[in-house]
């Protein structure tokens, strides 16, 4: 026989995981839950034999020595190292990672923090996507903390730890801006993703600072290969002048390099290439990538920390963190005279 958890009964009842756990915890009337939906929850635990014993299991503070993370692709670098990041900083609190790669999907999302849930973690490390933030809001409020890394929602309590995307997209631009480009590309990865809008949101400030409106460009729908691949492919057969292509993510850099070599064009000789995310198989690409770098280390170590000294009772109110990025210089940058000053 299965064993019933807070999602099977959910799934039955048509109620969500956070409403059920309410009810059976005796918080009904705290939350104004109505009776009807409460008896239904009650009826439907009775029935398949889900007593307050099980209950009380999930809520003690010592059901469970293991944290959930819930990370977009992990098949990304960038993803795939920031989770190595957290397994590690989790483990010197002798604390295991119960990780659910969501695949940039909300009902994968909600999926696999209700699995979380039923696997009685003590907290949730949450990359977001998607922009609903009801959901990880409740989940925090009532059933366990909730930090957001990279991403976070827009208004909402939740803590985060993430990096400042904005200044990110503005230091790539002005870079190149300095050096004299004007007919800078920027390919973007998925519009939804908040660190996505805030680096375009970056590029175009920069562009405007320097009076180059005019050649803002903004292409794209993905953080992937194929995307990076197939948008150089489209900005080179329209014959416009380009000078430069600023790749908002290392996947999306790695398809822009392919097209380019596709077109016989080198870098930085016939254009310029310049990325977000840092990773040490830059430094021996032909030529070094220019780039933006973010502080993965920073970011996995006080995201986990905030957990557990919320998980501690240390820490109660909401922490929200803006790091800095830095830009590292590869040679894949050329110089074109006269230069543009930066005011």
């Amino acid at each position: 026989m299965a064993t019933e958890t807070l999602s099977t009964i959910a799934n039955r009842t048509g109620y969500s995981v956070t409403t059920v756990s309410r009810v059976l915890s005796g918080k009904s009337a705290r939350y104004r839950i109505s009776t009807k939906a409460a008896n239904a929850i009650k009826a439907e635990a009775r029935r398949c034999g889900y007593s307050a014993k099980h209950v009380s299991k999930h809520l003690r503070p010592d059901a469970s020595n293991s944290i959930g993370l819930l990370i977009p692709s992990l098949s990304n670098h960038y993803f795939a190292d920031l989770a190595s990041v957290l397994i590690r900083e989790a483990s010197y609190w002798r604390y295991n990672v119960v990780i659910i790669d969501t695949m940039e999907d909300e009902n994968v999302l909600r999926h696999g923090i209700k699995t979380l849930i039923d696997r009685n973690v003590k907290g949730m490390i949450v990359v977001p996507c998607g922009d609903d933030a009801m959901l990880l809001e409740q989940i925090d409020r009532t059933v366990m903390p909730v930090v957001l890394v990279d991403r976070y929602y827009d208004g909402s309590p939740l803590s985060h730890v993430v990096t400042n995307n904005y200044r990110g997209g503005q230091l790539a631009t002005e870079y190149l801006l300095e050096r004299g480009h004007r007919d800078i590309a920027c390919i973007q990865g998925i519009l939804s993703s908040m660190p996505n809008a805030d680096r375009v949101a970056g590029y175009r400030h920069a562009m405007q600072e320097a009076g180059a409106e005019d050649h803002i460009r903004v292409v794209g729908n993905a953080f992937t290969i194929q995307n990076g691949y197939a948008e150089t492919r489209l900005l080179l057969s329209k014959g416009e002048p380009l000078s430069a292509i600023f790749a908002l993510s290392n996947t999306v850099l790695l398809g822009v390099i392919k097209a380019l070599r596709e077109a016989s064009l080198r870098i930085p000789d016939d254009i310029s290439l310049i990325s977000f995310d840092n990773y040490f198989f830059l430094d021996f690409m032909d030529p070094p990538i220019s780039r933006i770098s973010q502080p993965i280390e920073d970011l996995g170590q006080l995201a986990v920390k905030i957990l557990f000294e919320r998980i501690r009772g240390e820490r109660t109110s909401a922490t929200q963190l803006l790091l800095s990025p830095t830009l590292i210089e590869g040679l894949s940058v050329s110089i074109i005279k006269p230069p543009i000053p930066i005011p």
